[in-house]
């Protein structure tokens, strides 16, 4: 590829997310999941395995509170989540995956596991291993929430 046919660094970084996201989305949707949006799957995939307050999910999304409880609210009427009691605190609410967002979660992760396994096929495993070691380092200062 020469220099003119080169994208943005930041455009060429989204690409693959993009195809990503939309082949999982795909997916799903074939194999009965088709009955919520890509803004709610994208709230849906930042919750913790045992749940997480809505305050945290909105912050982790960078959706409003607002924004967030109505997604969520979607989400609760669709059967993929619920809101229980948090058992640290009595006075907030966790909101939990459902056995129905638990089967699609499933599902895009062995879908993820596909994809980045035609991946490192097609880069090879050094240049995969790199990119992704690469990728892991720019996260320590590009995402608030790396642990």
């Amino acid at each position: 590829m020469n220099e003119a046919q080169r994208v943005d660094l930041g455009v060429a970084l989204f690409i693959p997310y993009r195809y990503m996201e939309d082949r999982v989305f795909r997916v799903l949707q074939e194999a009965g999941f088709d009955d919520w949006t890509l803004a709610q799957c994208r709230v849906f995939q930042r919750i913790a395995p045992d749940g997480m307050r809505l305050t945290d999910l909105a912050d982790q999304a960078q959706l409003t509170k607002q924004s967030a409880g109505v997604l969520v609210d979607q989400l609760e009427r669709l059967g993929y989540v619920r809101r229980v009691p948090d058992p640290t605190d009595g006075r907030a609410r966790l909101i939990v995956i459902e056995q129905r967002g638990r089967r699609a979660a499933e599902l895009a992760i062995a879908t993820s596991a596909e994809i980045l396994s035609e991946w490192k096929a097609y880069l090879g495993t050094r240049n995969f291993t790199l990119l992704h070691q690469i990728l892991d380092q720019l996260r320590e200062i590009t995402d608030p929430y790396a642990r």
